[in-house]
C-alpha cells in the first residue's frame, strides 16, 4: 500500500511526525530501521534561522544516506523567507517541504507562523504559491482543524492550498485551542477529505494498528501521521504496514529486542550530538521506551542522571538485575506487573485520552 503525493512515492502511506526536539536525525534513523515508516519529517526549523545558516538550524535538517526520503518542516510568515528557505531545502537534498501551519505553540503562533496561518487564508495561500513555484520538490501543508470550535478553517484552507499548488495535506484532528487535550476529531478530518482532490494524511491519537486503519476508514484519508505514538512504540510504523497489507497483527516486541532498539538509539544519539550531549539529551528519551518494560521506577531514576555510555550501562544492567523479582521461572514479567495501564492504548479500541499518551518537554512551553 503506497501514497503518492506530487512527483514522492512512498512505500507505506505511513508518515512520522516532527516533534521538536524528539524527531531529530538519530530518532529518525532508529524508526527506519525498524521499518514500516514511508516519510520521516524534521524538526520545525525557523525558515530565517535556516538561511542564516544557524548552527541549530542547520542541525535540525542534518541527514544521512540512510534518512530517505525526508521532509523538512519549515515554519515563518515572511514569504521571501518561506521561499527562500524552501529552495534551500531542496538544494540539501530534502524530498519534500512541508509548512507548518499547525503548531499551537505561543513563539510560533506570534510571529504569524504555526496555527496562526489558518486565520489569514488569502496572505498563507499566496506565501505558499511562492514557495511552490521556487522548487520542484512537492509542498505540503500541516494544519489542523482551526484555531478553535468555532472557527473550523481546515477545509476552506485546504482547498486554499491544493488552489496554490501544494501536493498533499497534513490534518491533525484537533484545532489550536485544544493543544493536545480532548481527542482528536475524525469527522474534522474526513471533512478536509472531502473538500480537495489532494492526498491528505491524517494525524492525532494514533498509537495502533487498529488505529491508524480506523483512522483511514472513516476519514477516507490516503495515509496517517503519527507522532506521540511513535514514541510509546517505535515499532508502530512496522506493525501498521504489516496490518493494512495482511490484516494480522504483529507480535509486541520483547524486553530484549526493546532495550535493543533503546541502546542503538542512544549510540546514534552519542553518535550525532557527541557522548556527553547525547547522553544528556537521552534522559528524556528513556522513560518513553521503559515506559513497556513493566516495572521500570529504578531503571529511570537513574536513567535522567547518566551522562556517558558507562553510566548508561550501569544504569542498565543494575536495572536487569532489580526486575528479576518481577520475572518468572522462564524469565517472563508475571502478569500481575505487566504494564495494564497502557494495555488500552496499546488495544486499539477507541480513542486514548491525552494522560495515556504523555505530551513531550521539549524547546516548546506548550506541546
Amino acid at each position: 500500500m503506497k501514497l503518492r503525493f506530487g512527483s514522492l512515492e512512498l512505500a507505506t502511506p505511513l508518515c512520522l511526525s516532527p516533534l521538536a526536539g524528539y524527531t531529530n536525525l538519530p530518532f529518525r534513523r532508529t524508526v527506519r530501521e525498524i521499518g514500516g515508516c514511508g516519510l520521516a519529517t524534521t524538526d520545525l526549523v525557523n525558515a530565517r534561522s535556516l538561511l542564516e545558516n544557524n548552527r541549530r538550524a542547520l542541525e535540525l535538517v542534518a541527514t544521512s544516506p540512510d534518512d530517505r526520503p525526508w521532509a523538512v518542516q519549515l515554519f515563518g510568515a515572511v514569504a521571501s523567507e518561506m521561499r527562500d528557505a524552501a529552495k534551500k531545502c531542496e538544494d540539501l537534498g530534502a524530498n519534500s517541504v512541508d509548512i507548518n501551519m499547525g503548531c499551537p505553540v505561543r513563539k510560533v503562533c506570534k510571529v504569524g507562523g504555526g496555527s496562526a496561518m489558518m486565520t489569514e487564508l488569502t496572505k498563507t495561500a499566496e506565501l505558499v504559491q511562492g514557495m511552490v513555484g521556487a522548487v520542484q520538490i512537492p509542498v505540503t501543508a500541516k494544519m489542523r482543524l482551526g484555531w478553535d470550535e468555532k472557527n473550523l478553517t481546515a477545509p476552506n484552507l485546504a482547498k486554499a492550498l491544493e488552489e496554490a499548488g501544494v501536493a498533499g495535506v497534513f490534518v491533525h484532528g484537533r484545532t489550536r485551542q485544544q493543544g493536545f487535550s480532548g481527542k482528536g476529531s475524525l469527522e474534522g478530518i474526513a471533512a478536509v477529505v472531502a473538500s480537495v482532490r489532494i492526498p491528505v494524511i491524517g494525524n492525532g491519537d494514533v498509537t495502533t494498528p487498529e488505529g491508524a486503519k480506523r483512522m483511514m476508514t472513516e476519514t477516507g484519508c490516503a495515509g496517517v501521521s503519527v507522532g506521540r505514538g511513535a514514541f510509546l512504540n517505535p515499532w508502530i510504523f512496522r506493525a501498521t504496514a504489516h496490518y493494512l497489507e495482511t490484516g494480522e497483527l504483529m507480535a509486541e516486541p520483547d524486553f530484549e529486542e526493546r532495550v535493543q532498539v533503546m541502546s542503538l538509539h542512544l549510540d546514534r544519539n552519542i553518535e550525532f550530538f557527541g557522548e556527553e550531549r547525547g547522553c544528556v539529551l537521552f534522559r528524556k528519551v528513556i522513560p518513553w521506551y521503559a515506559r513497556r518494560f513493566g516495572p521500570s521506577s529504578e531503571f529511570k531514576k537513574a536513567a535522567v542522571r547518566i551522562s556517558n555510555r558507562a553510566d548508561y550501562e550501569k544504569a542498565l544492567g543494575d536495572y536487569r538485575e532489580w526486575r528479576k523479582q518481577f520475572l518468572d521461572e522462564k524469565g517472563e514479567l508475571l502478569v500481575k506487573f505487566a504494564p495494564s495501564r497502557l494495555e488500552a492504548v496499546f488495544a486499539g479500541d477507541g480513542p486514548v485520552e491525552r494522560s495515556e499518551i504523555p505530551v513531550p518537554q521539549g524547546p516548546v512551553e506548550n506541546w
